[in-house]
């Protein structure tokens, strides 16, 4: 791949010549936002697609929205259709939506319920399996080889995964480390409440380096930062927030123990996430929420039924994250997971989805208009800062800025991590 060089000293564009990848990838100065064609480049979009999307394990959906055999929903990653399925002896499987046949895209639906799957172009047919059923005019091929193609797929507590490469990465370690955090919140049996679809104009790295840092938060996020102590970091934790901080994560930690549960993020600021220096593309922790906060609503109280196995509602929340496309914030009575999918250097497809206890019903339960906004009005907040961060980035006068040791540690963390996936 060649992509347009770069000044070291200025940014500009040359006009002598182009950068390979590599050398664009070495270009970026450490501590520094990386240079502007990372955002704005469709080659090197196409890169983070054949490199990490098509590489790495991708998040694509809950368990639960597909509960019954024949349920099924779609999902593209880069230029790969997939349809992800429940089949007839409850196992999921995730296949490639395309028909053995020339190649034409089965299911157009978004998600809904199959008894077989069968091409509109000439009908032919496939078992939930993937299996080819029947074949209308085709009487001397094998049906056993023309079966849909597999994807890789993982269930990791509800949480469905998939790998687009022949031989994926191991997941072990992932299930081994998030798993005994995840289990108590029961994602698997829950209940989707509701998913919100978004088109963000950012490039999807974009969307990630605001994630990790809460260096905006507070002018930006005044529903967020009443719930969480995690806005507070090295260079402004007074005497006084510490304080609270220990006192609430002392309190915290006694109830959790309770329950079987440990608190596993204690400090200022937020989680470490990712370190590529030990191969981490995955974390989970339970953290303390603020004073009189017992679930990330408007008010701080609880608004659904009790999830999983929690018998209380001190829970604190559970959090965890993968990259390079997902997060989730779950409370003591609902999840909020948000997959991220990139569509173009400066397009991402966003999914935010709310889970509930499996016998909650809308309106006798619980009532969106308590259940969402925490999440919709940060989360939109956040597509708008991204949108206008590609704005700036996309001007000729865009210049990589050095990043706050204190409060943008993450966002370098993710930028080390990214540049090392794609120079793989």
């Amino acid at each position: 791949m060649e992509c347009p060089a770069r000044d070291r000293k200025n940014g500009m564009t040359q006009s002598n010549g182009t950068l390979s990848l590599n050398d664009l990838i070495d270009s970026r100065r450490e501590g520094h936002s990386m240079p502007q064609e990372f955002y704005t480049d469709a080659a090197v979009y196409l890169a983070d697609v054949e490199r990490i999307f098509r590489r790495q394990w991708i998040f694509v959906g809950h368990s639960c929205q597909i509960i019954e055999a024949g349920e099924f929903f779609t999902v593209t990653i880069g230029s790969d259709p997939l349809i992800v399925i429940r089949g007839d002896d409850g196992v999921i499987r995730a296949l490639h939506n395309v028909c053995r046949h020339r190649g034409t895209l089965i299911s157009r639906e978004s998600c809904g319920k199959a008894r077989r799957l069968v091409c509109p172009y000439h009908q032919w047919t496939y078992e939930r399996d993937g299996k080819l059923a029947s074949c209308r005019g085709m009487h001397e091929i094998n049906h056993d080889e023309l079966g849909l193609l597999p994807v890789h797929l993982e269930d990791l507590e509800g949480m469905l995964f998939v790998c687009l490469a022949e031989t994926p990465p191991d997941f072990a370690a992932a299930r081994a480390m998030m798993a005994p955090i995840l289990a108590p919140q029961r994602m698997g049996g829950a209940k989707v409440a509701k998913i919100v679809d978004y088109e963000v104009a950012a490039n999807w790295k974009l969307v990630w380096e605001n994630n990790r840092e809460c260096y905006h938060c507070n002018v930006n996020h005044p529903q967020y930062i009443k719930a969480n102590f995690d806005h507070f970091n090295s260079d402004d934790t007074t005497p006084r927030v510490q304080e609270r901080i220990d006192a609430a994560t002392a309190r915290h930690t006694v109830q959790c123990a309770k329950h079987g549960l440990e608190v596993t993020h204690k400090e200022t600021g937020m989680a470490t996430f990712p370190d590529s220096d030990h191969g981490l593309w995955f974390s989970a922790n339970r953290t303390t929420l603020t004073e009189g906060y017992i679930s990330e609503t408007m008010d701080g109280q609880q608004v659904a039924p009790l999830m999983g196995d929690y018998t209380e509602a001190d829970v604190g929340t559970m959090r965890c994250r993968t990259m390079p496309n997902m997060w989730n914030h779950s409370s003591c009575d609902h999840v909020v997971s948000t997959r991220l999918l990139p569509t173009a250097a400066n397009r991402t497809q966003v999914r935010v989805m709310w889970l509930v206890h499996p016998n909650a019903e809308e309106g006798r339960d619980y009532k969106l208009e308590k259940l969402m906004p925490f999440w919709q009005l940060t989360s939109e907040q956040d597509w708008e800062l991204c949108e206008f961060a590609q704005t700036g980035i996309s001007s000729s006068a865009y210049r990589p800025g050095p990043y706050s040791t204190h409060k943008e540690y993450n966002v370098d963390a993710f930028v080390r991590w990214y540049l090392e996936a794609l120079a793989q």
